[in-house]
């Protein structure tokens, strides 16, 4: 054989070989050709139709093969929509999928068995349901991303612990892939998890401890729908690695913890919108961070000097609004015993600002000289220990703790309270010592079983067994006590022994006595009531809103029967009643509760009256006031009860510090009734168009740039913060409900529309307000988000020039304030003329800001929705101007904006007015505009935990 045939043969033997290496296994091209034939778009994958040899040569495009076994498919972005093959499993050589931001759709096949894939991205589809065994045998994983699919859209899905057998996992990626219920406590056993990404989901529950095991650097855990994550986060000051960490929009509690500075490679740190309290730690001060989000939580103390390159922190109980600007001491001694007693959130939502007696501080009580004097905080379920800085408040002179869970020691150093008359620490569980207190106070220690009498110096008297006077120092008593079983203790000389004996005796018989005298015969006069009686009516409540760590998610109300029988809704101090707890499910409540508390609807707690109906102020026994719209009669029809129904809807999901709370509703019979929080300073078009008329003072500047912003936020989180988008379709001036400290929250859901998807409008019957309705909507009746948008444009120029939307007794040219506003706007000049006469427009600062404001107010009234920013935007403008602006000169902050010598009927015919310059479709915006708000301190756990 010569050369040339030898080389002929051996190009052929190659040739034959490679011809063989390159048949592609059977199984794989099966499956592949199925996944070809499901697709609806299979020409964008550009796959020879007629090969049945995906590895080639040539191989198809997206496919990588070693040998003959498929090793990746790569089709990121290309635009295919179609299931997956149910068999897909049976790639078994699989190790990089990527299918990531395609349409694929349908149920997602189970990847259990695929033992050598590592690189997973499922994210950015259309699955619709994941199987139970899908992470079954996935041992070799290390990134997985499945975000943004809508699996399981009405149960949802939980990690299965099948995960945890993926040791080598650094990545995993399940955001808005509707994860529901509480997170397993199993990541301890994956070190390599570097990763973590699980945000907007329905995750629920505390975080694991088992994080702590991990060296995480990302963990994004932020806006779980519903109530959120909650209890403390105390355990990632112990992931030492994490260089990102997003807890926002949750509904955590406690403290940051003090030790969060051990986060030395921590760069992103976002805690807004959550329950956190208490004051900030230094070493959070000191972390150079690159932002810092604190907004809306329940921050206190004063404000540190950050390092962190961009940082915010509104919406907090900070005492100064400034950086590095100190508290008072006497605030400073008040938030370090709330810190001891673990931050209760009645004493948290009331004690804000940098002024224990110029406030509404509950339980505090200050003498003439405005120097706290009393601190009473009786049954107030008090947990933890005391604070020794209460000894910095020389001017105390009775401290009233009893009846609470608090433990531990007395501080020593309370015995400096030179004032101090009366410290009542009864029914506790205090413990020894005692410290030596003077002569001059009253202790009462009784029911307190680890507290050892016989610790503290001298002994205390056992007949003295006078309850404390509040307010005033009870004499001594020199008798014999007629209630041995009661112990007061007083620093005095104790009696002597053989008087200690013959009480031993003599009492214990005294008290047999009379319990036979007087129990029995009261018992029998009790029981005999009781048959003869009809049963009674509860008359009154306290509405506890959904606490994080109730498991059953519900609303619980504490039922009050007067003792004494009487039908009144009015507080009852000589009858206290008895009170228990019924379970309140879904925000229901009996409608004969609410005649107690509003007094069976007398007129005489009439706050408003509309198309609706009529809203009345009700009373709790506590002094908490409500307000109740009921709907009337004669306005029940289909369209009313879509409304009312439409409220309950929306108000039951979505939760905001700046929207309306609704703690409840009823509907009994033809009954049909609302329970909101209760707004002191009422609807924000009083203020800016009736001021005069009620006697009340004009709205500052400053008031109104914080009002804006409020609203803005409660509106941003409506349409792209909460679960779901919402357009509201009727927000005014109106609908903008005020507090006691002038924060504003929007009101009136009843016109609430879901928003569609994307950019897409739609088409809805006209309802709302003339001169609020953009123009897309009062002319076709399509609306989006941007609908809204003009309106608080509209609202922003109210706040402007105190002029109303639309007034017909104005020059024709201005009747409409949109249409004039956009004439004069351009002219700094005309500008200046047009704003609010009562404000002071001479401040540079004030006119720099009106000057955004007005051209805010401007973008947000654009006739195409195109042209028109989000609330987010809008958010965004105002934060800097509340944040930035400072009055040149002290404003006047101490006045209550009512005047209570007027006739109620004179103030509610003043708020009628305000309304009736609206010409609204439905009518229903008078009533639910005078709704009142809940005091501070009041249905705190429906303040926001969502949003910003």
């Amino acid at each position: 054989m010569d050369a040339d045939q030898i080389i002929l043969l051996a190009a052929l033997l190659l040739s034959l070989v490679s011809v063989v290496s390159s048949v592609t296994d059977p199984n794989d091209f099966a499956i592949l050709d199925q996944f070809r034939k499901g697709l609806e778009n299979p020409e964008l994958l550009s796959w020879p139709p007629n090969s049945n040899d995906p590895c080639g040569p040539p191989s198809w495009k997206h496919v990588v093969c070693v040998g003959n076994r498929v090793t990746q498919i790569q089709v990121e972005n290309v635009g295919l929509k179609g299931p997956l093959p149910e068999n897909f499993n049976q790639l078994t050589k699989l190790y990089n999928l990527g299918l990531q931001r395609n349409q694929f759709n349908g149920k997602l096949p189970s990847f259990s068995g695929l033992s050598e894939l590592q690189f997973a991205y499922l994210d950015y589809n259309n699955f619709d349901s994941i199987p139970s065994d899908f992470f079954d045998g996935l041992v070799s994983l290390r990134t997985f991303a499945l975000d943004s699919n809508p699996l399981n859209a009405t149960t949802g899905w939980s990690l299965p612990s099948q995960l945890q057998d993926s040791s080598q996992l650094t990545t995993l990626s399940l955001m808005n892939c509707n994860l529901v219920g509480p997170l397993p406590d199993f990541w301890g056993t994956m070190p390599s998890l570097t990763s973590l990404k699980l945000a907007l989901n329905q995750i629920s529950g505390a975080l694991p401890a088992s994080f702590g095991n991990l060296g995480l650097q990302y963990l994004w855990l932020n806006g779980q729908s519903g109530r959120g994550m909650n209890g403390p986060i105390d355990v990632v000051a112990s992931m030492v690695s994490l260089t990102s960490l997003w807890l926002h929009g949750n509904t955590f509690s406690g403290k940051i913890p003090a030790n969060i500075g051990d986060l030395t490679f921590l760069k992103d740190f976002n805690v807004n919108s959550n329950d956190l309290v208490g004051l900030l730690p230094d070493s959070l001060a000191d972390m150079q961070l690159n932002k810092l989000d604190l907004n809306n939580n329940q921050f206190m103390g004063p404000v540190p000097k950050f390092k962190a390159v961009n940082y915010t922190y509104s919406s907090n109980n900070f005492c100064q609004s400034d950086v590095g600007v100190l508290c008072a001491p006497e605030v400073m001694a008040l938030l370090e015993f709330l810190d001891a007693v673990n931050y209760p959130s009645k004493l948290v939502s009331s004690w804000t600002g940098n002024d224990p007696c110029g406030g509404q501080w509950l339980g505090v009580s200050c003498d003439a000289n405005k120097k706290v004097s009393i601190i009473n905080l009786v049954k107030s379920n008090l947990t933890g220990t005391l604070s020794p800085t209460i000894a910095n408040i020389a001017s105390l002179t009775q401290i009233s703790l009893s009846s609470n869970h608090l433990s531990g020691p007395i501080p020593k150093n309370w015995t400096s309270l030179k004032s101090l008359t009366l410290l009542d620490l009864s029914g506790n569980n205090l413990s020894a010592p005692l410290p030596n207190f003077s002569s001059s106070v009253k202790l009462s220690l009784d029911n307190n079983p680890l507290l050892n009498s016989n610790e503290s110096e001298p002994p205390p008297s056992p007949i003295n067994n006078s309850p404390p006077s509040r307010g005033s120092q009870s004499p001594p008593n020199n008798h014999p006590s007629t209630n041995p079983t009661s112990r007061s203790y007083e620093s005095t000389q104790g009696e002597t022994s053989k008087s200690s004996k013959l009480l031993v005796i003599v009492v214990p018989v005294a008290s047999f006595a009379a319990v036979v005298l007087l129990v029995v015969p009261l018992l029998i006069y009790c029981c005999t009531k009781r048959k003869d009686a009809p049963s009674q009516t509860p008359s009154s409540l306290v509405i506890h809103p959904r606490d994080p760590s109730d498991s059953d998610n519900t609303v619980k109300i504490a039922v009050a029967n007067n003792s004494n029988g009487s039908g009144s809704g009015s507080r009852n101090s000589s009858g206290i009643g008895e009170s228990h707890v019924i379970d309140a499910g879904n925000l229901v409540i009996s409608v004969q509760v609410l005649r107690k508390v509003t007094n069976n609807f007398a007129p005489e707690n009439e706050l408003g009256r509309g198309g609706f109906g009529v809203v009345y102020k009700g009373e709790l026994d506590d002094g908490t006031k409500i307000a109740v719209k009921r709907m009337e009669s004669g306005v029940i029809n289909s369209k009313a009860l879509d409304e009312f129904q439409s409220e309950i809807a929306v108000l039951s999901k979505v939760r905001h510090r700046h929207l309306v709370s609704l703690l409840g509703y009823s509907i009994e019979g033809k009954e049909r009734l609302l329970v909101y929080e209760y707004m002191p300073q009422g609807a924000l078009s009083k203020h800016l168009f009736h001021w005069k008329s009620l006697n009340l003072e004009p709205l500052s500047w400053k008031r109104r740039l914080n009002i804006a912003l409020d609203v803005a936020r409660g509106m941003e989180y409506l349409h792209s913060l909460a679960h779901q988008s919402f357009i509201h379709r009727d927000l005014k001036s109106s609908n903008i409900l005020l507090g006691d400290d002038f924060r504003a929250k929007v009101s009136d859901f009843g016109l609430v529309k879901l928003a569609p998807d994307g950019k897409r409008s739609v088409v809805t019957r006209l309802a709302g307000t003339f001169g609020y309705l953009a123009p897309e909507y009062a002319v076709m009746g399509k609306i989006t988000t941007k609908s809204d948008v003009f309106s608080f444009g509209v609202v922003l120029m109210e706040l402007l020039t105190g002029l109303m939307a639309l007034d017909e007794d104005r020059p024709e040219e201005s009747q409409y304030l949109a249409a004039w506003f956009w004439k004069i706007k351009s002219s700094s000049e005309k500008l200046m003329n047009a704003v609010d006469p009562s404000l002071d427009t001479k401040k540079e600062e004030t006119f720099e800001s009106i000057s955004i404001i007005a051209e805010l107010a401007g973008h947000c009234t654009a006739r195409e929705p195109s042209q028109r920013p989000d609330m987010g935007h809008a958010v965004n403008v105002l934060s800097p101007l509340v944040e930035k602006w400072k009055p040149v000169d002290d404003e006047k902050e101490e006045y209550c904006g009512i005047d209570y010598s007027l006739p109620l009927t004179q103030m509610v015919k003043g708020w009628q007015e305000a309304e009736e310059k609206d010409v609204s479709y439905v009518d229903l915006d008078n009533s639910k505009g005078s709704i009142p708000s809940r005091p501070t301190g009041f249905a705190d756990s429906f303040t926001s935990a969502d949003g910003r």
